[in-house]
């Protein structure tokens, strides 16, 4: 359900459906249903929207396949995409239970790769704290590494990184490199100077409240520079560490508005990771609409994006680049060269077309 978009797989999906429509398009939109509600926002940039319930029993954990796929599975949505002879995108591997039908078998059919999915399932396991849940990442890790060979039935895959596209094609044909779908159309950062530092993400996913614990207990405990950690269901964990310093502050399930207004007006967007997979979404929303960026290699790592940020990966060179940065003014020349990497290399516009390409 790509409404709210207010996290980073739904946001490419939401603005990929955006740029479709505005080209033209005709997208026929298939939801899986699972704690969301229905978004009547959708009907204005779709053709039609179907709704199916995801089969949510725990019964599915014991199944050979992955829980996240053989829970989306459908023979409804089966006889409705039988009415035409449409191109199919399936979003993520997620999607793919009937990429191997035979009933679509003469059908143009695009599996979008948001991730390695057993890398990033294998990451999640190792930084997840309950024994239950990484009991159950480390299994679908094994399942995911094994049900990805179902890509060889796609007719292309439109990887969402360099990396993965380089990985994905030493195991599969057709694979391209269609980036990151996202809000942002031009490259806005305010003048001037602010007063605090950001860290921002979903906090309850593992690997983002790893990455906002290494910012105040490596990094923040050592420097007075004020930090904001902004994001969903902060952990007990990181809100008991952050109560130790009177100069970090959680703002915990804010909006995407209030977070959108944190990046521009924050001083240093800081955006360390320990999961070099995909491409960052909070990364793009940093260059676009905020000042000074300081990241990690794996944030940047064949991106193209590293020229652009401040990489710096020890928590001590991470602490001396904030020191520096936080009063030094944003170069306004900064701004054109993120002008012309960003327009050129991830604008929607310009990477609806190459899927468009694959639809034809």
């Amino acid at each position: 359900m790509p409404l709210p978009a207010n996290y980073g797989g739904v946001i490419d999906i939401y603005y990929k459906i955006k740029a479709l429509h505005s080209q033209g398009v005709k997208v026929h939109l298939h939801c899986f249903e699972y704690g969301r509600a229905e978004a009547l926002g959708l009907e204005s940039i779709c053709e039609k929207v179907y709704y199916y319930k995801r089969k949510m029993n725990k019964q599915y954990l014991f199944n050979t396949l992955p829980f996240v796929v053989v829970t989306r599975s459908s023979e409804k949505m089966i006889e409705v995409l039988l009415r035409d002879k449409h191109p199919i995108l399936f979003e993520g591997l997620h999607c793919c239970f009937h990429l191997t039908d035979e009933k679509l078998k003469d059908r143009i059919k695009i599996v979008r790769m948001h991730n390695i999915e057993h890398d990033y399932y294998k990451n999640l396991e190792k930084v997840e704290k309950s024994i239950f849940r990484k009991i159950y990442f480390g299994m679908e890790a094994t399942k995911l590494k094994r049900f990805e060979k179902v890509l060889n039935k796609a007719s292309y895959i439109a990887a969402i990184s360099p990396a993965d596209a380089k990985e994905l094609s030493e195991r599969y044909k057709n694979v391209h490199h269609i980036t990151a779908f996202h809000p942002n159309e031009k490259v806005s950062i305010k003048e001037g100077n602010g007063n605090f530092c950001l860290y921002h993400g979903n906090l309850e996913v593992g690997e983002n409240n790893e990455a906002a614990l290494f910012l105040v207990i490596e990094v923040f405990s050592k420097i007075k520079t004020p930090l904001i950690i902004a994001g969903r269901k902060p952990s007990a964990q990181l809100i008991n560490a952050v109560s130790n310093y009177n100069h970090i502050e959680i703002k915990g399930n804010i909006n995407t508005a209030e977070i959108d207004e944190l990046i521009k007006n924050a001083q240093i967007n800081v955006l360390p990771t320990f999961q070099a997979t995909g491409i960052k979404l909070k990364l793009l929303a940093a260059l676009f609409n905020g000042r000074h960026c300081v990241v990690n290699s794996p944030m940047v790592a064949n991106t193209g994006l590293e020229q652009l940020c401040s990489v710096k990966n020890s928590a001590t060179e991470m602490a001396n680049e904030i020191i520096q940065l936080f009063d030094l003014p944003f170069d306004m020349a900064e701004k054109q060269k993120r002008e012309e990497i960003l327009s050129a290399n991830f604008a929607n516009t310009t990477n609806v077309k190459k899927l468009v390409v694959l639809l034809n």
